[in-house]
C-alpha cells in the first residue's frame, strides 16, 4: 500500500490502485487549509488508517508553513488528541 501526498489531500492506495482512504484539506479563500473530509473504506476502518492520514497531512502542512482549520468532525477530534500539531491550527 502506498500513501500519496498532494497539495490538498493525502490518499492511501492499495496495490491495485484503489483509494482506500483520504483526507482532504483544500485552501479556503483566506489561505488557510481546511480539513473538511476524512474517509476510510469500510474494510479498512478500525485499523488506524485515518489517524495515519491525518498525521501525514499535518506534517505536510507544517513543513509547507501552511496554517489549517478543521471543519471535519474526525479532524477536530484528531487535533484534540494530538496537541503536538496545534501549532498549525488557526485560532477561530
Amino acid at each position: 500500500m502506498n500513501m500519496q501526498t498532494e497539495d490538498d489531500k493525502v490518499v492511501f492506495v492499495n496495490d491495485r490502485g484503489t483509494v482506500m482512504g483520504r483526507v482532504s484539506f483544500p485552501m479556503d479563500d483566506d489561505g488557510v487549509a481546511n480539513f473538511n473530509e476524512t474517509y476510510v473504506e469500510p474494510s479498512e476502518r478500525g485499523t488506524g488508517l485515518a489517524g495515519r492520514l491525518m498525521g501525514q497531512a499535518a506534517r505536510h502542512l507544517r513543513f509547507a508553513g501552511v496554517k489549517a482549520r478543521a471543519t471535519c468532525s474526525y479532524a477536530q477530534r484528531w487535533f484534540q488528541k494530538n496537541p503536538q500539531y496545534s501549532d498549525i491550527l488557526v485560532a477561530e
